[in-house]
C-alpha cells in the first residue's frame, strides 16, 4: 500500500510541475509578444492561451514531437562522423566543394567575400 501511494504522489507531482512549468511558459511568451511584438511590428495583443497555442505550435514546426529530450541529432552526428572517417582524402576534398558551391550563393557574383568587404 506505501509503494502506491509514493507513486501517486510523484504522478501527482510531476503533473503540477509539468503545468506550473507549461503555465510560466506561456505567461513569458504571451509578456515578450505583447511588449516586444506589439510595439516593433504593430501586431494585435494575444491572450495567455493563444500565447500556449503558439507555444505549441512552434514545438510542433520546430521541435517535432520526439520521444526523447535532448541530444536530437546525436544518431545523425554519429552516422556523419563515421561517413567521413571511411572517406577517401579525394572524396573529402569533393565533399567540401560541393558545400562550397551550395553555401556560395551568399557571396557577390557566386565569389565568396573578401576581407572587409560587405
Amino acid at each position: 500500500m506505501g509503494n502506491r501511494n509514493f507513486w501517486f504522489k510523484k504522478i501527482v507531482g510531476f503533473t503540477i510541475c509539468g503545468l506550473a512549468i507549461a503555465a510560466l511558459l506561456g505567461w513569458i511568451v504571451m509578456s515578450l509578444w505583447n511588449c516586444v511584438l506589439v510595439a516593433v511590428l504593430g501586431v494585435k495583443l494575444i491572450t495567455f492561451w493563444q500565447a500556449l497555442g503558439i507555444l505549441l505550435l512552434s514545438k510542433i514546426l520546430f521541435g517535432g514531437l520526439h520521444k526523447k529530450w535532448g541530444n536530437h541529432g546525436g544518431h545523425w552526428n554519429a552516422e556523419m562522423k563515421e561517413k567521413w572517417q571511411n572517406m577517401t582524402p579525394e572524396e573529402k576534398e569533393q565533399f567540401k566543394q560541393n558545400w562550397r558551391n551550395k553555401c556560395r550563393t551568399w557571396g557577390r557574383n557566386g565569389n565568396e567575400p573578401t576581407a572587409g568587404a560587405e
